[in-house]
């Protein structure tokens, strides 16, 4: 009897790729070169190597996915380890990203994974241009505002302000809280974006301050008291950072000696983290499930083997098991995904003049703003170094630097208050300059 041929590892990636189907896009091309093109040529990014961007990239590995990068700024710590199953006991304080990286690469051949130890803020707006997908295991906000101005800064419209599809950036973000969960697809331009729905968002809890300067009565009022006002009295003018271990320890061991005076129990270092930062008890099967509900959807981008997403899931598995998929819309006025804040300037304006109106600009108000101009850095406000050789250009004229065209996308990179908080943003920036080559006539609707 002849022996049986071992099953291909590829085998239920091929019911996919090798077949026609019904539900396919419009460019689907079923083959095997298809398959062989996925794993040499697709790149994707999975931004977060925490209980959901380790499902992902063990996903995205099994899915075909050959060359995988993961960007994540946290060492492990032990409340990671019961659901963040990539990290051992002896991984504690090693880089997230680099440990998840090696040991997907060990378990699944062939798949190369590039980590990075770094905040996201750290790589240069190219970095992201590299990549096909960028999926988000993200557990914050901000951090997602930030990745999704990034990806629409790519974007780009034609004379009559409709987007190129060259120029999409996919985006599949995921996220878990408690039992329950989302997978979204973003195709900027075409789906709505983050800040479209931001309002998606519940706002965060805020505690009175007479109640935790005076009666504090749960361990959360005890370290909030340490964050927000025992932090500012200490360290006069020093900003806390939330992902400083030493000042996280600070606020810990305030809270504890608040809530000893007080007689009030259950302060403990996780839940210090947890208050100060928002973070929600994770779930090991919602990350699991959502996971799954993004990897696939970034297979259907990558290679058009069935329409995507339309294009907000989301799981609740608090009673039972419910899911639903919403149709969110755009929003056309979108300072994010949109065609870019316009900002009409005479040729005379210089580079610092221009910065200096961000600051005060109604749909703006950026400070301490770095430029760039088609990947070319104008000014950089960090590191010292770029500093210091950007600098020079401050005093010329920003027709100048521009290369005297009469109207272009700049992208501005800075400190955005909003609602009263202050985070890191991205914007693109449409720049015409008053009377050259008859611009001045054009539609400025929506204008500076």
């Amino acid at each position: 009897m002849a022996d049986t041929a071992p099953p291909s590892k590829s085998r239920d990636l091929d019911k996919l790729l090798l077949r026609p189907g019904n539900l396919v896009g419009p460019t689907f091309d079923p083959g095997v070169q298809l398959r062989d093109d996925l794993q040499e040529y697709a790149r994707v990014l999975v931004v977060g190597a925490g209980g959901l961007g380790c499902e992902l990239l063990k996903d995205l590995a099994l899915s075909g996915f050959k060359n995988l990068e993961v960007i994540d700024m946290d060492r492990i710590e032990v409340t990671n380890l019961n659901r963040q199953f990539l990290f051992r006991l002896e991984d504690v304080g090693k880089p997230k990203a680099e440990v998840a990286a090696k040991r997907v690469m060990e378990r699944i051949s062939g798949v190369n994974i590039v980590p990075h130890f770094c905040r996201i803020e750290d790589k240069d707006i190219g970095f992201y241009n590299d990549f096909n997908i960028i999926a988000l295991g993200l557990d914050s906000i901000e951090a997602r505002s930030y990745i999704n101005a990034v990806a629409c800064s790519f974007l780009e419209y034609d004379a009559d302000d409709n987007p190129r599809e060259e120029t999409m950036k996919p985006m599949v973000d995921g996220g878990t809280e408690g039992f329950k969960g989302h997978a979204r697809v973003i195709v900027p331009g075409v789906t709505p974006c983050f800040e479209c729905t931001i309002w998606l968002f519940p706002p965060q809890v805020k505690f009175p301050l007479c109640t935790l300067a005076e009666t504090p009565r749960n361990a959360a009022h005890c370290i909030e008291y340490a964050h927000l006002i025992k932090w500012d009295e200490v360290h006069s003018g020093k900003a806390f950072d939330p992902d400083n271990p030493d000042h996280m320890k600070w606020v810990y061991d305030e809270a504890v000696k608040r809530a000893e005076l007080f007689g009030i129990p259950g302060v403990t270092y996780s839940l210090t983290q947890g208050v100060v930062k928002n973070i929600i008890p994770a779930i090991a099967s919602t990350n699991a499930i959502i996971s799954a509900a993004c990897t696939l959807e970034t297979l259907k981008i990558a290679s058009g083997c069935s329409k995507t997403l339309s294009n907000y899931l989301t799981y609740n598995g608090v009673e039972g098991l419910h899911t639903k998929v919403t149709e969110f819309v755009k929003d056309k006025d979108c300072l994010v995904c949109g065609p870019g804040v316009l900002i009409l300037l005479d040729t005379a304006v210089t580079l610092k003049k221009f910065i200096d109106m961000l600051e005060e600009h109604p749909k703006l108000l950026m400070t301490k703003a770095s430029i760039t101009y088609h990947g070319k850095n104008l000014y950089m406000q960090a590191p010292p170094v770029l500093e210091e050789m950007t600098r020079s250009n401050l005093e010329l004229p920003l027709y100048d630097l521009m290369d005297k065209i009469p109207k272009d996308i700049l992208h501005a990179t800075g400190t955005i208050d909003k609602d009263n908080r202050k985070s890191s943003g991205l914007r693109k920036l449409r720049v015409v300059f008053k009377g050259v080559d008859g611009v001045v006539d054009m539609d400025m609707a929506g204008g500076a």
